[in-house]
């Protein structure tokens, strides 16, 4: 990965989204919800005011509206200050 963050901001790959319900119905595109969750795979250095608390490799929640959607190397991420991360679970 050649993207280092800047400043609070975290690189997340959103988790992928669910493409069945519970009941085994396929979900179509244009039905599926934003996932809400992803996996941290990198970090900035944070400032001098705020520390840096998630760590690559964490699996973290996020508010629905939360990031910058960005594609890298055809795989699409989301960049996002720590202070939109909701939890790390």
């Amino acid at each position: 990965m050649n993207v280092k963050p800047l400043s609070d901001r975290v690189l997340i790959l959103p988790n992928p989204a669910e493409e069945k319900t519970a009941g085994g119905l396929i979900i179509p595109d244009t039905a599926k919800e934003k996932p809400l969750a992803g996996k941290v795979v990198a970090v900035g250095p944070g400032t001098s005011e705020i520390k840096m608390e998630v760590k690559v490799g964490d699996q973290v929640l996020y508010g629905k509206y939360a990031g910058q959607e960005l594609t890298i190397d055809g795989v699409d991420y989301l960049i996002m200050k720590q202070q939109d991360i909701l939890a790390i679970i």
